[in-house]
């Protein structure tokens, strides 16, 4: 089995492109990681997913944790076997699901307790169990449990929501089961304070791990704030290691943070976007929604290699949508990934050749044209 490891195969400026190598599959990067909560993305077959270009899924172990259980996917082979995809997979560590619910959970040291917003029963979500639970769903790259920071936050309460994470992330690599092709990521944290999160990442390097991330971002603090946050965190981190953006996020929010070294990404943007009608553009969006598409006779992109584009008009996704038919769903959420997987592909290809300043400045000039 291939071993875990980065290959950085150009770079332009802070941006990188490089292949991602794990025991299941490689990872071309900058990477798009569709989100697959529940052991699916959402309104699509698994064999679609990859024809869009997707070398990697996402799974959430706070929802897997609940429904069917880590113990049962694994006795029925794993994550991988179990919703039939054969490449990679990376498992978050339930951490931010858990912290989202607000007043149905309760923070130690030790770790979260909380009540699944399923049926109300008590679960107890540590490091240790986190690293036990993503190990039975056998995934490929494995995140550490952390507390992600509300925003905005006081830098006291930030710091010491940083230290917790951190001292969780040793327990997380001491509870690791290192498998031959399987890598485990830290996270840095630390909110917007540039301070924190130089000390957040000097001390993950300090553990080690075989990828860094950078959580707590894309919580309401806005594409500049984050913009920020990591011109001043992404210099700490390794160049051998790949760098992770946790929850973005919109095409812009890519581009910006690819062209400042970050390397994977995931957000369910493009798959809700897509039930809910909205399809993404290269020069912005649509709301297929709207009236004015009922008797647009033409594809949503004609220069789109999706089936929503190469079959259908605007009109009839239109007439899906306000029919509430689900083949609406899935033409427009194929269509969405598709978009954000070609983005990904030409930005690799604008670094490789050296002309990312090109294609960032062509990318936001297109930006508007075509906005609802």
């Amino acid at each position: 089995m291939t071993s875990f490891f980065f290959e950085c195969l150009g770079q332009d400026g802070a941006a990188r492109t490089g292949l991602l190598h794990t025991g299941r599959g490689v990872i071309r990067t900058p990477a798009f990681m569709p989100v697959g909560t529940a052991g699916t993305v959402k309104a699509m077959l698994p064999e679609s997913v990859k024809e869009t270009g997707a070398d990697i899924l996402l799974g959430n172990t706070y929802h897997l944790m609940l429904r069917p259980g880590a113990e049962r996917v694994a006795a029925l082979g794993g994550l991988h076997r179990f919703m039939n995809w054969p490449h990679p997979i990376l498992t978050d560590s339930g951490g931010f699901q858990v912290m989202s619910l607000s007043g149905l959970r309760k923070v130690t040291e030790d770790a979260v307790t909380f009540q699944s917003h399923i049926d109300g029963s008590t679960h107890v979500l540590s490091p240790e169990r986190s690293m036990a639970i993503q190990d039975l769903l056998g995934s490929d790259i494995q995140m550490v449990l952390d507390e992600c920071t509300p925003y905005p936050a006081t830098q006291e309460v930030a710091q010491s929501s940083m230290a917790l994470s951190m001292r969780w992330a040793l327990r997380s690599k001491r509870a690791f089961r290192a498998v031959q092709g399987r890598g485990l990521f830290g996270i840095v944290q630390g909110s917007t304070f540039a301070d924190l999160r130089e000390q957040s990442a000097e001390r993950l390097m300090e553990i080690g791990f075989d990828g860094y991330a950078v959580g707590g971002l894309a919580v309401g603090e806005g594409q500049e704030a984050m913009f920020e946050t990591l011109d001043v965190t992404v210099p700490h981190l390794p160049q051998d290691r790949p760098r992770y953006l946790m929850g973005v996020g919109k095409p812009d929010d890519l581009v910006g943070a690819v062209a400042r070294g970050i390397d994977m990404f995931d957000c369910v943007i493009p798959t809700r976007s897509g039930r809910n009608g909205q399809a993404f553009l290269k020069t912005g969006t649509l709301n297929l929604r709207n009236a004015r598409h009922a008797d647009a006779n033409e594809p949503i992109d004609p220069n789109c290699r999706c089936p929503a584009c190469r079959s259908y008009t605007r009109a009839y996704l239109h007439h899906l949508i306000k029919a509430e038919e689900i083949l609406g769903a899935m033409l427009l959420t194929w269509h969405n990934l598709t978009v954000y997987q070609d983005l990904m592909a030409d930005l690799r290809a604008a670094i490789s050749g050296q002309g990312l300043a090109a294609f960032v400045h062509d990318f936001h000039a297109k930006r508007d044209a075509n906005r609802d």
